[in-house]
């Protein structure tokens, strides 16, 4: 969840780090920290609270060193203070290191540590970490202090700790190496001309270079100025793959919006036109998916699909259930990720499991996928992370193609799973019962859909009125019946995410079963309610809902089905098939979430407590 940056070459590292410290910051923003090689000592700079906090420092003491590592944090162990943030210090000053996951056994190693006369100055695993690797280091035989001495301390460290990292690590002895090893963390390497980086992730580096190095789990890599290789903890040499970024950095900058979750609403209609690119068949009668493994016969003998995924993305798999049991008519079961691993799941044996991550790299999702496979199933994957370990680890899958997502309330990569699954439904289905002209109508209206998510936003300036008018409420509810109640969900998440305001989603008919007892004047409800068989009921729901003094906010299709004096305010999407109802019903619940949060004042793009990439279990 935290953000690592390192740098060696022949530019001055401080102002590539902190530039690259600011595009990750969305992935952790307690604190940051900058550790650089100066004659032979590190200097190292940490502060509470945004990069910009420790950039002044930086910029301020404009160090010549060419050789740096940084962090920007989210915290896990130890609270947010100048000593908890990262680079540490070992007690010798001879190594410095950043790092990113959870060391579980760091109690008794600190305690071990403390015997051989360690001092700790912080209540970090990562301080224990650091430490361990700088005993390892004392204690080698051979080879001499060096590049090739850190590496083997390095190795030992990592075969002691018990838990998940990605770190990075510099030494005195050799002020022109960085040596960096991955478990369970995100880890890459930028190559470049006369300099290398190491980073969390690739929008670190990306304006600096399209090359990329993907480390996998139990890999260890020693980097200079020219050159890098890559061994395993085992000590086995590497022979690394180059993959190219398929994206510019311009995608992740902001350009006219104010926030990037503005941003990236906005992008929903191109966002959603790549995701389909090159993936209907030439008689616009089915999708196809040249990453998806199966074959036909091997999808006609599945009988059950199973979903993994958490927050934002279960949402995903909870709408794709509605729209893969209603086209292509297979049972599918929803699973948190963070739940699937440590429960004993019955699963039938003709099942095939889908995991839904937009980093790729959401450690949860990922333990949830090495389970499945270890218990011999088939694991496909959709996610926007190029690269990831999902991506690495799966069977196959799918790319969303969405580009880079900065904001941490997901948006464009939400409404693009949704698509993905439907052309899942449309491609399955295709398989099995629903005739050509079916095929046809869905491929017609996923085909439509970047035309009218673009009607919806043109709505916006009537959408930040009506969010002005609920912005000091202390309480919502969202509600919603088939495959409205998960979108619904999701509403109600984005608004406690960015706006800190309770909210929760239920299924509209269950209201009257407890949740209507929270009704009053000061609850308003979010009632989605397109056109379609449970209309008349979901009005209902609301007329019981006004009965008590509620007001609602109904987001329905255009049309005259609706009666206008039914709610307090009324947004309009356009009617369209079945298929794409979700996704359009999405954008107006996105589009309320961040107005309210700006008009409370929140920080949108980095809200308290949460970060983008969940890396840590």
């Amino acid at each position: 969840m935290c953000g690592i940056v390192g740098y060696v070459g022949k530019q001055k590292a401080s102002a590539i780090l902190v530039e690259g410290l600011k595009r990750l910051e969305y992935r952790g923003y307690d604190s940051a920290g900058v550790a650089l090689m100066e004659s032979g000592s590190i200097n190292v700079t940490k502060k509470t609270g945004r990069v910009e906090n420790v950039a002044a420092s930086v910029y301020k003491n404009n160090s010549p060193a060419h050789l740096g590592i940084s962090h920007t944090r989210w915290a896990t162990h130890g609270g947010v203070t100048d000593t908890n943030a990262h680079p540490h210090l070992s007690s010798d000053g001879k190594i410095a290191l950043v790092h990113n996951g959870v060391i579980e056994n760091y109690e008794s190693l600190r305690r071990f540590l403390e015997g051989e006369g360690c001092a700790f100055l912080s209540q970090t695993d990562t301080e224990v970490f650091c430490n361990l690797i700088a005993y390892n280091y004392r204690e080698l035989p051979e080879p001499e202090p060096g590049a090739e001495r850190l590496i083997e301390a390095v190795r030992q460290s990592a075969r002691m700790v018990e838990g998940t990292y990605g770190i990075a690590v510099i030494c005195t002895d050799c002020p022109e190496d960085i040596v960096g090893a991955r478990k369970g963390s995100p880890l890459c390497l930028g190559v470049g001309h006369g300099e290398n980086m190491i980073a969390s992730d690739v929008s670190a580096f990306v304006g600096r270079t399209q090359n990329v190095v993907y480390l996998d789990d139990g890999q260890i890599v020693h980097l200079n100025a020219e050159d890098f290789s890559i061994t395993t903890t085992g000590s086995e040499a590497v022979s690394p793959v180059i993959d190219t970024i398929d994206w510019k950095i311009e995608e992740a900058e902001l350009g006219r919006f104010t926030h990037y979750m503005e941003k990236e609403i906005f992008e929903q209609p191109v966002a959603l036109e790549n995701a389909m690119r090159g993936r209907f068949s030439d008689d616009e009668s089915t999708a196809k998916f040249g990453g998806l493994t199966l074959d036909s016969y091997q999808w006609r003998q599945t009988d059950r699909l199973l979903f993994c995924a958490c927050g934002t993305a279960w949402h995903a798999c909870m709408t794709a259930k509605y729209l893969i049991e209603r086209y292509a008519r297979i049972p599918v079961e929803v699973e948190y990720a963070s739940e699937f691993r440590y429960r004993n799941t019955p699963m039938d044996k003709n099942t095939v499991v889908f995991v839904i991550s937009q980093s790729g790299e959401t450690l949860d999702t990922l333990e949830a996928l090495r389970e499945a496979q270890r218990k011999g199933f088939r694991v496909l994957g959709i996610t926007n992370g190029v690269g990831s370990t999902i991506a690495r680890e799966t069977d196959g899958g799918i790319y969303q193609h969405a580009g880079p997502e900065i904001g941490v309330a997901s948006t464009k990569a939400f409404t693009s799973q949704i698509l993905i699954t439907g052309m899942i439904a449309l491609h399955l289905g295709r398989m099995r019962d629903l005739s050509f002209s079916d095929g046809r109508d869905m491929v017609r209206a996923f085909r439509s859909l970047p035309g009218l998510i673009s009607q919806v936003l043109d709505q916006a300036d009537k959408i930040k009125v009506i969010a002005e008018k609920y912005a000091d409420y202390a309480d919502m509810l969202f509600l919603g019946r088939l495959s409205m109640f998960p979108i619904a969900l999701e509403g109600a998440l984005k608004l406690k995410e960015i706006s800190y305001i309770h909210a929760e989603g239920y299924p509209a008919a269950e209201m009257k079963h407890g949740p209507i007892a929270l009704i009053n004047e000061q609850c308003p409800s979010v009632v989605l309610s397109p056109h379609g068989e449970t209309l008349k009921k979901v009005l209902s729901n609301i007329q019981e809902t006004r009965a008590r003094k509620g007001k609602v906010i109904a987001i329905t299709s255009a049309g005259k089905d609706f009666p206008e004096d039914a709610a307090d305010d009324v947004i309009h999407i356009p009617q369209a098939h079945d298929c794409v109802m979700p996704i359009l019903a999405t954008i107006p619940l996105q589009l309320f979430a961040y107005y309210i949060a700006c008009v409370r004042g929140c920080d949108v793009d980095k809200p308290r407590n949460l970060a983008k990439s969940v890396t840590v279990e």
